[in-house]
């Protein structure tokens, strides 16, 4: 699977549970970091979670498992790290705060058909 392969089907995951804000960044030219993020917003930390564990479950359904995850603890922010894309799930106001969307806005935006237009 590709990498971005790999991030829409992420994306198509988080869309299917009802994640808020999707977008779906190539970083591939502008970081060593990763190829793509994925942010998407939860409705609560309950949300959050939900959100983050269903993109892990249905993922590793497919043998494809994150080299790192971090922010279970305090779901406002979790990271899932499938090296070459990383998922970014959080509240409103952790996605706020962090600004991820401001912070990587020379990267790529990359449409999903029928999710992100």
């Amino acid at each position: 699977m590709t990498s971005l392969e790999l991030a829409t089907e992420a994306v198509k995951i988080l869309d299917d549970k009802k994640a808020l804000a999707l977008k779906l960044i190539g970083i591939e030219d502008i970081s060593i970091l990763s190829d793509y993020f994925v942010l998407a917003t939860g409705t609560s930390s309950t949300h959050v979670k939900a959100l983050a564990d269903e993109v892990e479950f249905k993922l590793k359904q497919l043998d494809i498992t994150p080299t790192h995850t971090e922010g279970y603890r305090s779901n406002s922010w979790v990271i899932l790290d499938y090296g070459s894309v990383i998922v970014h799930v959080f509240t409103g106001e952790a996605r706020e705060f962090y600004d991820l969307d401001r912070l990587w806005q020379d990267g790529k935006a990359v449409m999903v058909p029928g999710i992100i237009e």
